[in-house]
């Protein structure tokens, strides 16, 4: 049970996730959203009405790349129930650098 990984590609490179200071738990494939944040985020104290535009665009990548990962279990688990297997599905996840 094979599938591709997302559809959206690394836009972001490590250099500047690293120069960023991106958290290792961020740096996905919305991170060269997340950085212009951050950086606006700081500039504007943190208040919660600066930066909208940056912060909708960010939470709709993430939006986007949980529902991926939703629709790719689906096909999994639809995969596993055609199979007719009498095994409970057990899923281990791939390394980063697999």
């Amino acid at each position: 049970m094979e599938f591709e990984g997302s559809s959206k590609k690394m836009i972001a490179t490590q250099e500047e996730m690293v120069e960023a200071r991106v958290p290792l738990a961020y740096r996905d494939q919305c991170a060269h959203l997340l950085i212009p944040l951050n950086k606006c985020r700081q500039a504007e104290l943190y208040l919660p009405w600066k930066c909208e535009d940056e912060r909708h665009s960010y939470e709709k990548c993430q939006y986007e790349l949980v529902m991926e990962r939703m629709l790719q279990m689906q096909k999994i688990r639809e995969q596993h129930r055609n199979s007719n297997s009498k095994q409970p599905l057990i899923l281990i996840p791939k390394p980063a650098n697999a």
